[in-house]
């Protein structure tokens, strides 16, 4: 038996599959320690620690004022996280690797649904291979280690479509199909309350459009199905959208759903804007390593949706196993289309948008991937080492480049120093800015406007009145580096930088 032969047996082996999902779990829960990172992760954690703090798991609050953008599906992970890991970072993550691996466990049964043909396409289970990508795919690998809505949206949109699937292969009436069209209203109802109107809008879209796609009506239990699955997915969503609407009746309406979906959707009121053509250069870099396999796969399925090839043309196995696999081709297609022209629209963009159709790319590559491995068994040995090279250099950066990276971009470091230097309780402002990774780090600190908007000095005038509305006691200010020079210029207050960490400086006003 030659090395290739010998590595090609170890890499189908129970051994190796083992040892690569236990690499990916770690992976995915490694490094989860680090500062929180940019305006959103702390925001969010410190939102999550408020309704933990209180004992409340209705009303999102930020600095004690409402906070309606987002519904409560991450801050009800991050809460449940706070109860056994206390509150920390790794605790504000969690929640988010969770739901990432479970993308990769929906992608597996979904490849299951698919049936080879032949004893050599058996050795290669297109459920494994899917899982084996989802894994090693860096837009999964990214979102999943972050406190933020994106992933927490698109496990439960990738768990519906694919209960909606497995239902769609199903033989009528099977206990099969019916499991599957619960999972699609359940999780359904799951994804409003991650991420609000798009968990019900997508996967009516996406199925409306797989059934174009594939010329083909629904079966006659998906229509009978809506008259109880609706309601459960009304019921799921309502765990969370009931009490809210009962407790604070139109104010949340008004932020919720006119200022943060139609609003966000229709205008660039949040600051976001992007070419209409953003989505489709940063959903194939979402993709990678795997981005070749993605492209293939992609033409593959629109080749095969035009050119509608009918089950009945060709007996062959070879025909037989395309055959098989066109359904789920065509499926993710629709999947990924619904949601990159929707926000392409969108008057607001930002990359983690788009993550809801980076399980359906990962279906197109992993079928185009296995076809390739099926040709050789090097091919086969080849894809797999580059799936485990990629968690290896994602574990390396986790363990050295991406703490320094955090700590420069966090104020963590500040709020030790001051800390250190005895002003741990001391309130703070910004000074010529605002820096929202300070809302986890001093949490119940800062000083906010009557809107609850963190307070931002606009120059060395601003601060002497600051001083005595906190009664004359010190006050601390974060700057960036840059506008230490601007500090001392008013002859009512001194100012001493105690610490500077990446762009930013902390420094201690007191009368003069």
């Amino acid at each position: 038996m030659t090395k290739m032969e010998s590595l090609v047996r170890f890499s189908r082996s129970p051994v190796f599959r083992a040892g690569f999902f236990s690499l990916a779990v770690v992976v995915f829960f490694f490094g989860l320690t680090v500062p929180l990172l940019g305006p959103d992760e702390p925001r969010y954690s410190q939102v999550a620690r408020e309704m933990f703090m209180r004992s409340d798991w209705v009303t999102p609050t930020l600095g004690g004022f409402h906070w309606f953008e987002k519904p409560a599906l991450l801050y009800w992970l991050q809460i449940a996280s706070y109860n056994l890991f206390g509150v920390n970072e790794f605790a504000a993550r969690f929640g988010s690797a969770l739901f990432g691996l479970g993308v990769a466990v929906s992608l597996f049964f979904v490849g299951r649904t698919v049936r080879e043909s032949d004893s050599e396409s058996s050795k290669i289970d297109l459920g494994q291979w899917l899982a084996m990508l989802a894994v090693s795919t860096l837009g999964i690998l990214v979102f999943a280690r972050g406190a933020s809505f994106d992933i927490i949206l698109t496990f439960p949109l990738t768990a519906s479509l694919v209960g909606y699937f497995i239902a769609d292969r199903s033989e009528e009436n099977s206990r099969r199909a019916y499991t599957g069209l619960l999972a699609f209203y359940l999780f359904m109802g799951i994804a409003v309350i991650a991420k609000g109107l798009v968990g019900i809008v997508f996967p009516f879209a996406i199925v409306g459009f797989y059934h174009v796609l594939s010329r083909s009506l629904p079966a006659k239990r998906v229509f009978l199905s809506v008259l109880w699955g609706v309601p459960v997915a009304v019921a799921a969503a309502s765990l969370w959208y009931l009490p809210m609407y009962l407790r604070h009746g139109w104010e949340f309406i008004d932020e919720f759903f006119i200022q943060h979906h139609f609003q966000r959707y229709t205008s660039n009121k949040y600051q976001h804007p992007q070419p209409f053509h953003f989505f489709f250069w940063v959903l194939p870099l979402m993709t990678l390593p795997w981005l070749p396999f993605f492209a293939v796969g992609v033409w593959r399925a629109v080749r095969d949706i035009i050119s509608g090839i009918t089950l009945s043309r060709t007996d062959d196995d070879t025909d037989a196993e395309k055959r098989s696999l066109r359904p789920l081709m065509t499926f993710a297609f629709a999947w990924m289309t619904v949601p990159l022209v929707f926000f392409s629209f969108s008057g607001s963009k930002l990359p983690g948008y788009i993550l809801p159709s980076v399980p359906a790319a990962i279906i197109l590559a992993g079928i185009a991937a296995r076809r390739f491995a099926l040709r050789s068994p090097a091919r086969e040995a080849g894809i797999k080492i580059t799936a485990v090279a990629m968690l290896v250099i994602v574990l390396a950066i986790l363990q050295f480049a991406l703490p320094g990276f955090a700590d420069n971009d966090s104020v963590k470091k500040l709020a030790a120093a001051a800390e250190t230097r005895g002003f741990a309780g001391k309130p703070v402002a910004g000074f010529l800015t605002i820096n929202h990774n300070a809302e986890f780090y001093f949490s119940g600190r800062l000083f906010r406007t009557e809107e609850g908007r963190q307070r931002k000095l606009n120059g060395p005038a601003d601060i002497p009145p600051l001083l005595r509305e906190n009664g004359g006691e010190p006050v601390l200010l974060i700057l960036r580096q840059e506008h230490i020079q601007h500090l001392n210029k008013d002859p009512e207050a001194v100012c001493e930088v105690i610490e500077t960490a990446g762009e930013y400086a902390l420094a201690i006003a007191r009368p003069q």
